[in-house]
């Protein structure tokens, strides 16, 4: 099925797309300026909404409470520190097998799935070593 998008979410897709990384809303809005693709924050939001319902744009919620946004190209999984914010993408993904298997026990279809761990980074680990 063919989606119909605005020209807004277009180029927010495309954007993302370019961007290859994940990005919160304030600053696609600022990208999106200085590329001259001007746009009102609150249309940024509505587009990423829309986005994320079709399954286009995937959205995580960092520690500090801020969502940021990518292109689903793959799904993602990270490493958080809840000290520093550093978050550092994994390749493994122990759960593909079921994301297959709630598919078909519950007719659900997945667009994507994150996979977060949430702790202290090594280098963390070695400040309040430090200073204790």
């Amino acid at each position: 099925m063919k989606v119909q998008r605005t020209r807004s979410q277009q180029r927010i897709f495309q954007l993302l797309q370019s961007l290859k990384r994940s990005i919160s809303a304030q600053d696609l809005y600022l990208e999106l300026r200085k590329r001259n693709q001007s746009m009102g924050l609150a249309t940024v939001y509505r587009a990423l909404e829309a986005l994320k319902l079709e399954g286009a744009v995937q959205v995580r919620t960092l520690p500090s409470g801020e969502s940021v946004y990518a292109s689903v190209q793959q799904d993602q999984h990270h490493l958080t520190c809840l000290n520093c914010g550093e978050s550092i993408p994994i390749e493994q993904c122990p759960v593909h097998e079921l994301e297959n298997q709630l598919e078909k026990s519950h007719s659900f279809k997945v667009f994507y799935h994150t996979l977060e761990f949430f702790g202290i980074c090594d280098r963390c680990q070695l400040t309040s070593a430090n200073h204790s």
